[in-house]
């Protein structure tokens, strides 16, 4: 089953054969995301069409342009595996020799060893006058030799995306080598050790910068990925991207949800942006859905209102009056453009009849809101056949925004095997459950259910960062969703927008000096709000 990705075929096109571009998080152009298997079948038909050696020299090129231009001035180290990924290297090394870059390659493995195209790039190299030394295993003894004293940064080819499994032996040896060197190290197409499918990286190295070829992977971007390849930069190689069915997902940028944003007209009302109740807070918890409520207010959700189990329900939020509080026996859920079901919910008996009560109440409506379910609401229905029953298949549209723990449950496997492969839990989860799931996590991955032909759509958001790992900014993302969810947006965008802005603002944050650690959740409420109408201004124009 593939994924129905959107390419950008004059990316490449546009481009020399060795240039090569920042991945942009604010990109207003859809970015692609290459599994092996399709990278593979890129690199033959590049193979097949161009002559011997063009396309290592093209990665080489684009690999001695970006060094010199993100590379700290001073000689630089540039350690050569086995493979293809060594060959670029070395070409790369022999390219900023010539423009006069002091450098040096290490190679570590047996040069006559080599496969044809990296070998012809240990030849061009030493006939260069680059200074070599081969260092494979035989040659090491167990003892890795320090790294020359004056060496300002060091390149990371060792291996590329063809590695896997776990490294182990002579290349663990050199990641830890890389490591514990403290030097800024910048990888070529992907850092050693890490999975290009699934950002598995353990060992991998842990890179300052990471130029990509042909295009970027999943792996980069989820997992361990965001962690050991830092900022991510893209070099096509003059290839143009293949089709859509190609990609196995996308990068979650505004090209990918802007044009389903909410228009702000000036013949509007409150109504006109819908009607949200976020329903969860039992005894001890009310500040989960008032988290969320209060994200949903700045989101530009239209009325929202509050349905607590806890009793006596608080009567007014005393920092937002405008927000609607209610004992949740008494909200009208008739009235309601979408419900966010879960924040502080808890899940006992009390919690189940509840979460009962909503999902039939929903699925009967004539027009059933939107539903998020977050929080316990998952708990409780990963917890309860009977429960996941009445959310039936049909209608209403939903979104699930579950950690990994949650999704775990929902799928009725470990965290490990979730975590293993990210974008497959969450196609899976998307097509048990029949919603756009929200795989949270570093690279949050968003997967909808698959459409009548089979179809199914997965990114990966490249926003936020650590300073989101702390209590209430889930209950924030849940409201954010409702909100947009609230004001007609489809789920899929909604949930790619929420996720994107969530993160983008934690990373303004975070800019700005606030965080990450300490950074709190009702912080994000400000930077959110002017997101989104920077992004709604950008539309308009």
């Amino acid at each position: 089953m593939q994924s129905s990705a959107p390419t950008s075929p004059t990316l490449a096109a546009a481009l020399p054969d060795d240039a090569w571009l920042p991945l942009d998080a604010a990109s207003a152009s859809a970015i692609p995301l290459y599994d092996v298997a399709s990278v593979r079948h890129i690199e033959a038909a590049a193979l097949a069409s161009l002559p011997a050696f063009a396309l290592m020299s093209r990665a080489g090129a684009a690999a001695a342009a970006w060094l010199a231009h993100h590379a700290p001035a001073g000689p630089l180290l540039l350690l050569a595996g086995p493979g293809n990924n060594g060959g670029d290297a070395l070409v790369a090394a022999t390219r900023l020799h010539q423009a006069g870059r002091q450098v040096q390659v290490w190679l570590t493995a047996e040069p006559d060893r080599l496969p044809a195209d990296a070998a012809r790039a240990w030849l061009e190299a030493r006939a260069a006058g680059v200074i070599l030394h081969a260092m494979p295993e035989s040659a090491c003894h167990g003892t890795l030799p320090p790294f020359p004293p004056d060496t300002c940064a060091l390149v990371d080819g060792l291996f590329g995306i063809g590695l896997n499994r776990a490294a182990d032996g002579f290349t663990a040896q050199w990641i830890a080598h890389l490591a514990e060197s403290r030097l800024p190290v910048f990888s070529l197409d992907i850092p050693s050790g890490l999975f290009a499918d699934t950002g598995a990286g353990a060992p991998a190295v842990r890179a300052l910068r990471t130029l990509t070829f042909i295009g970027a992977k999943p792996g980069l971007l989820t997992l361990d990925g965001r962690d050991c390849a830092g900022e991510v930069d893209i070099a096509p190689l003059g290839l143009l991207y293949p089709p859509a069915q190609s990609a196995c997902a996308t990068v979650s940028v505004p090209a990918s949800f802007a044009s389903a944003l909410p228009a702000r007209r000036h013949a509007t009302n409150k109504g006109t942006f819908g009607s949200l109740a976020v329903i969860g807070g039992g005894i001890g918890m009310t500040g989960a859905p008032l988290l969320g409520a209060r994200a949903a207010q700045h989101l530009g959700a239209g009325r929202v209102h509050i349905a607590f189990l806890a009793q006596p329900a608080p009567l007014i939020d005393p920092v937002h009056p405008e927000l609607m509080l209610h004992p949740i026996a008494e909200i009208e859920l008739t009235n309601m453009s979408a419900l966010v079901i879960g924040p502080g919910m808890g899940t006992g008996t009390a919690a189940r009849k509840q979460l009962a009560q909503l999902l039939q109440a929903s699925v009967a409506a004539t027009e059933p809101p939107a539903l998020v379910l977050d929080a316990d609401a998952l708990n409780l229905l990963a917890a309860d056949p009977a429960l996941a029953a009445m959310l039936g298949g049909g209608p209403p549209v939903r979104v699930m925004t579950p950690h990994p723990l949650e999704a775990a449950r929902l799928s009725g496997i470990s965290v490990a095997e979730i975590q293993r492969d990210r974008l497959a839990a969450a196609r899976s989860l998307a097509a048990q459950w029949q919603a756009v799931v929200v795989l949270k996590g570093s690279g949050t991955v968003i997967a909808s259910p698959p459409d009548a032909l089979g179809s199914v759509s997965l990114s990966i958001n490249p926003t936020g960062n650590a300073g989101l790992a702390t209590a209430g900014t889930g209950d924030v993302l849940a409201g954010m969703i409702g909100a947009l969810l609230a004001q007609g947006m489809p789920a899929l965008q909604a949930a790619q927008a929420a996720v994107w802005l969530h993160g983008r603002a934690a990373d303004h944050l975070v800019a700005q000096g606030t965080g990450p650690a300490g950074l709190t959740a009702s912080e994000l409420y400000l930077p959110v709000r002017d997101l989104f109408n920077a992004l709604l201004r950008a539309r308009q124009a």
